[in-house]
């Protein structure tokens, strides 16, 4: 473990940052902050640096509160976010950076796919990271109540990259405060940041490899299993048990064989658990996805991206242009909030009222379906809506 990480575990183990209120007034929530910082052994003029001249940044909060893409459909989305001039590039950086990919999997075990696909969605391979101050994007949303338990641990690791020399104050990234070609947030890269290049920095901003080796670290971490797949695409036929569908059923990759599930590209993985994904119901594609599918929620917690990325590694892997089908159209976002209403008055826990089909929503529709004798295949419609 890098000694900076270690020193970032001690700080968060403080209970008196984990005590900090959020919200209030925010000059004192800094200054109560930074008192808890230096208490906690960071220098004096260190943390007066660092916490000097911030204000709470409103495109951050807004940004924070209306992620709308995410409301869009895995072929709405998936279709916005994969064109072929990505499929091109990403696999003529397959062949630039080979030996990096390489390196990668013999290391971490963790497919070129999958790293290429984060690479092109998080920052398109590198060309938008972001223009968001960092370091006052982090302090917004530490403040903020709405989410200060991921985010405050995510400044003082900010403070100590700050003071090992490792974070310019002027920094810049996502709204949410990830850094870098892969987007990764201060904590984890101290935990998990890879010096690539061997100049002895770890620089995700501008090194290809410090950034690949990096993701594919974070992955490792997150549970990624060395040399087994993610997703595969897969006919399923007409007489299925659509029930069975959705990431809360695995069985064996054979028995879902014995079921009738045909890949469509390649062979079943005999001996790995598997789920039947159907991101637009029974109509739509249909996917067989592995335990490395699940590890991505850790990168990204929304269903669609999670999917769309996952379904992006397999096509810069070689895998043909997915099925689309014929789904039944996507509810309106009155619709779906109105259903995620519905169901919450129901007993269904769906999280907030968003109108985002995440995976709390997929579960409550499959099971009102199934109540209600409709195929139950988690795709939310109009006629499961007004029974409901």
């Amino acid at each position: 473990m890098r000694l900076a990480a270690a020193l970032f575990a001690c700080c968060l183990a403080s209970p008196a940052l984990a005590q900090l209120p959020c919200g209030g007034d925010f000059a004192d929530w800094v200054t109560a902050t930074k008192a808890e910082a230096v208490a906690n052994g960071i220098p004096q003029d260190t943390a007066a640096a660092f916490f000097a001249d911030l204000s709470p940044d409103p495109r951050v909060l807004k940004a924070d509160r209306s992620q709308g893409v995410f409301r869009k459909s895995f072929l709405e989305f998936s279709q916005s976010l994969i064109s072929r001039d990505r499929l091109v590039r990403g696999r003529a950086l397959a062949d630039q950076w080979d030996a990096i990919f390489d390196k990668a999997e013999a290391d971490y075990g963790v497919s070129r796919g999958i790293l290429l696909a984060f690479w092109a969605f998080e920052t398109d391979y590198g060309a938008v990271q972001g223009d968001f101050n960092t370091r006052r994007a982090l302090v917004t949303l530490a403040h903020d109540c709405r989410r200060p338990d991921l985010f405050r641990p995510q400044v003082l690791a900010a403070l100590e990259m700050y003071r090992l020399g490792e974070f310019d104050l002027d920094t810049t990234g996502a709204w949410a405060g990830e850094i870098g070609m892969v987007q990764m947030l201060p904590g984890d890269i101290l935990a998990r940041g890879v010096d690539g290049d061997g100049d002895g920095l770890i620089t995700l901003k501008t090194s290809v490899p410090d950034a690949l080796l990096s993701g594919a670290k974070m992955l490792q971490y997150h549970g990624w299993r060395a040399g087994e797949p993610w997703m595969q695409e897969v006919m399923l036929p007409e007489t299925f048990d659509w029930s069975l569908t959705g990431l809360e059923t695995e069985l064996p990759a054979e028995q879902w064989a014995a079921m009738g599930v045909q890949i469509r590209n390649g062979v079943v993985q005999n001996g790995l658990p598997a789920s039947i994904l159907l991101p637009q119901g029974r109509k739509g594609p249909a996917f067989l996805v592995y335990p490395n599918f699940r590890t991505l929620f850790d990168w990204n917690k929304s269903f669609v991206y999670v999917t769309t990325a996952a379904y992006f590694g397999t096509r810069l892997m070689g895998a043909e242009p997915y099925l689309a089908g014929n789904p039944d159209p996507a509810l309106s976002l009155d619709q779906m909030k109105a259903l995620q209403t519905r169901l919450t008055a129901l007993g269904h826990d769906v999280g907030a009222v968003d109108g985002i089909l995440g995976a709390g929503t997929r579960v409550a529709v499959q099971k009102e379906q199934a109540r209600l004798g409709l195929p139950a295949d988690a795709w939310p419609t109009v006629e499961l809506l007004n029974r409901l």
